[in-house]
């Protein structure tokens, strides 16, 4: 059994069936309706969910798929009890091949999911990362993270429960993010009336209001899925007689891989011909992405009518069963996006004040990032002069190393001065030197030991005192008294 028929019963595959199937153009004339021809086909090339462990979601059921037993089980399962988890207890009875290839996804997808978040800190410079905990765990809750090395039960159970919750959130999400696209489209508008002169800012509100009555004037659209718009599909697109309208026939014709079921994208591609009442891509007052909000609409509104069971296709019964109801027969007038608005008034003003509140916050940090700026500048500076100084003091101690001389000893100096006696008593009879002249001069000559300092200071004060001596006594031998020895003992005579 091909994967497509298993999808018949499965809630699961349908996943799966939204995963891989992709729409074709429905703008090819068709004159006569064949049956389609049986032969083999590629699968079809995947559609991605949007999810952002999508990859993960087809690998797993694809493998799941191949499991004879699986299937079986997928075939008796009621939409309930699969989203009810007692599907996923039949992963025990699986082939070891099967099992083994899932654990291998497994350990795949957490190391992926593991590096995004590890990638996602070190973008947001690791701020709040404690804070931020619980909505980093949010990411893991379709993988049982605890075991990161098997697939278990639970973890086929999680992804199923996840895939149902996030993909009934889609739409809303949908909603909310195109709401805010139209709020920041009239914010930018009102801020470029600001910058306008009064005549100005006239002749743009006369334009844009000549616009939006432009976009206003056209055909009227028929209500999605309604006959009125199926037969205008029968009849321009496929070419064929309107009043031969057959809904199997047509079914057949739009289910263009011929599984049974109608995907999104297969109802999405019906509604091409009335969003070309609407929107022209060459028309200025023609925004192309209301375009796409306004098919999305459709489709949603088509599947909240049709598809009874929610599995997000529309089956040939679901199909046949709402084309017998009144709103297929007699519908509502259907209301585009300029007819209904996505915001309200106050929405907008909340809108406003949030993106002022936005503007405030980055002049603040735009400002504090400034100062640190210039912090860093000052900084910089700082140790730049401190660099330059540093490479002359390097220069001129490789300057005096080249010449071999030593720099003078300034603290020895210092300390000759405070020792030296007044000039008078320095300078010794004759021509011996001044010690401090005579320090400096055996300076050049070379450094002397600290003893050969000492030993230069000690001796003009030895010669002076030895002076001074001779000075005191008797100049000759005759100035001496009669009857006195010299100082060798000898006696004089009278």
């Amino acid at each position: 059994m091909c994967w497509s028929r298993a999808l018949l019963t499965s809630w699961v595959l349908l996943l799966v069936h939204l995963l891989c199937l992709e729409a074709v153009p429905i703008s090819i004339d068709k004159t006569k309706v064949k049956q389609p021809e049986t032969h083999t086909e590629e699968p079809p090339v995947s559609a991605d969910t949007g999810l952002h462990y999508d990859r993960y979601l087809r690998e797993v059921i694809d493998f799941l798929e191949k499991d004879q037993h699986f299937r079986e089980k997928l075939h008796n399962t009621d939409m309930e009890d699969i989203k009810q988890g007692k599907l996923a207890k039949e992963l025990d009875f699986v082939s070891h091949h099967v099992r083994t290839k899932l654990d291998e996804l497994k350990r795949q997808e957490v190391n992926r999911l593991r590096a995004l978040i590890k990638a996602k800190q070190d973008l947001e410079g690791g701020n709040d990362i404690a804070g931020d905990h619980q909505a980093l765990l949010k990411q893991f809750e379709y993988l049982n993270h605890m075991n990161p090395h098997t697939f278990e039960v639970e973890d086929l159970d999680r992804l199923i429960r996840s895939a149902t919750k996030d993909l009934e959130n889609y739409d809303k999400e949908r909603h909310e993010e195109f709401k805010r696209y139209e709020m920041m489209k009239e914010h930018d508008r009102r801020e470029h009336l600001k910058t306008l002169d009064d005549n100005e800012r006239k002749k743009e509100e006369e334009h844009y209001e000549e616009l939006r009555k432009k976009h206003a004037d056209h055909p009227k659209v028929n209500h999605p899925g309604s006959q009125n718009q199926l037969k205008e599909v029968w009849e321009e697109a496929d070419g064929l007689d309107p009043e031969d309208f057959d809904p199997k026939t047509f079914f057949n014709l739009h289910d263009t891989n011929g599984d049974g079921f109608f995907d999104e994208q297969e109802l999405e591609a019906l509604f091409t011909k009335e969003l070309e009442k609407i929107y022209d891509p060459t028309n200025e007052e023609d925004d192309m992405v209301e375009m796409e909000e306004e098919r999305l609409r459709m489709r949603e509104h088509v599947m909240n009518e049709v598809d009874t069971n929610k599995d997000r296709l529309v089956s040939m019964d679901e199909f046949l069963v709402a084309t017998k109801k009144k709103e297929f027969l007699e519908p509502d007038s259907w209301e585009t996006l300029e007819q209904n608005q996505a915001y309200t008034d106050d929405e907008m003003r909340e809108f406003e004040e949030h993106l002022a509140q936005q503007e405030r916050d980055l002049r603040q940090k735009a400002g504090d990032l400034q100062k640190q700026r210039e912090e860093l500048e000052r900084q910089q500076d700082q140790l730049n002069i401190q660099k330059i100084e540093l490479q002359q003091a390097v220069k001129h101690m490789e300057r005096l190393k080249s010449q071999n001389v030593e720099p003078p000893p300034e603290i020895q100096g210092n300390e000759v001065s405070e020792i030296q006696p007044a000039d008078n008593q320095l300078h010794p009879v004759g021509n011996q030197l001044h010690p401090e002249q005579e320090a400096q001069q055996q300076g050049s000559e070379g450094q002397l030991p600290p003893q050969a300092h000492h030993n230069t200071l000690q001796e003009p004060h030895e010669q002076q005192n030895k002076d001074q001596a001779q000075q005191a006594l008797p100049q000759t031998n005759q100035d001496l008294p009669p009857g006195h020895h010299d100082a060798q003992g000898q006696h004089h005579l009278p």
